[in-house]
């Protein structure tokens, strides 16, 4: 056998599971006519009708978070066990599945990304819109400039009752919803200004302008955050909302819930 048929071999042999990320049709069914260890899916749909499927709420170009979010996804949906080791076929380069490792899942630390979707009362389309939003004002700022801006999302009436509006609400008889083209607009243009937006379960734009009143006693966020963040941590502990932030100063995007930081991401990376 040659060097590279033992090297590939050594990667395959013995693992519990095989994740193939994006996959074509015959992708999946050539792993899984093979005899061999279950095959998981991670995608952003189910486009091969797999029986294992974790969904991708995210591109996640990096190749780190996109294997650590479908690993956090198998062990959540019982595919694997947290001891597991998985081999791991993605795209690196192009479109194609190009790159294979061999992944321990236990190496990885839990981000919290897979449980802001699967955990939260909002819809995961929701989340997936607002970070997108989130994540696009973290690449290009609005008008040239870095801004900082705060969402949160769900549980909005609980969000409403503990929070008051800085000034008047643009978005208080209309019934527009995050992820339409002409609302994400007017949200990163609103981003200039104070205050935190309020989005129902349901993607519904409820407020702009509120400032967040819940007691930030006993919350405990990173050395470095500010207010913003402090508001966002505390909000998400005395409600069932999730909060997810941009930080004017460093650029990071970072989601918060039940009180505790659960995402930290560079929006550059995605």
């Amino acid at each position: 056998m040659s060097a590279l048929g033992e090297m590939v071999e050594e990667i395959t042999d013995g693992v519990d599971a095989v994740f193939l990320f994006s996959p074509t049709a015959s992708h999946y069914e050539g792993f899984e006519e093979e005899d061999g260890p279950p095959t998981v899916v991670v995608a952003t749909e189910n486009s091969v009708d797999a029986e294992r499927f974790v969904e991708l709420p995210l591109a996640f170009r990096d190749l780190r978070e996109r294997i650590r979010f479908g690993i956090e996804g198998g062990i959540d949906r019982g595919f694997i066990e947290e001891s597991a080791t998985v081999v791991c076929a993605a795209s690196l380069f192009d479109d194609g599945i190009d790159t294979v490792t061999q992944v321990s899942a236990g190496e990885f630390t839990r981000s919290g990304v897979y449980d802001l979707f699967v955990d939260s009362r909002a819809d995961a389309a929701v989340i997936r819109d607002v970070l997108d939003v989130t994540i696009e004002l973290g690449k290009k700022g609005q008008k040239g400039k870095q801004v900082g801006a705060l969402f949160v999302v769900g549980d909005a009436g609980k969000v409403m009752n503990k929070s008051r509006s800085l000034s008047y609400n643009p978005f208080e008889k209309s019934h527009v919803h995050v992820g339409d083209p002409i609302v994400n607009v007017m949200l990163k243009e609103f981003s200039r200004l104070d205050g935190a937006f309020v989005i129902s379960d349901s993607g519904k734009i409820v407020s702009a302008y509120r400032y967040l009143e819940p007691s930030a006693e006993g919350t405990d966020i990173p050395k470095g955050l500010g207010a913003r963040h402090m508001a966002a941590a505390a909000i998400t502990r005395d409600t069932n909302a999730i909060a997810i932030v941009l930080s004017e100063s460093d650029g990071l995007v970072r989601a918060f819930s039940g009180g505790e930081l659960i995402l930290e991401l560079d929006p550059e990376e995605y």
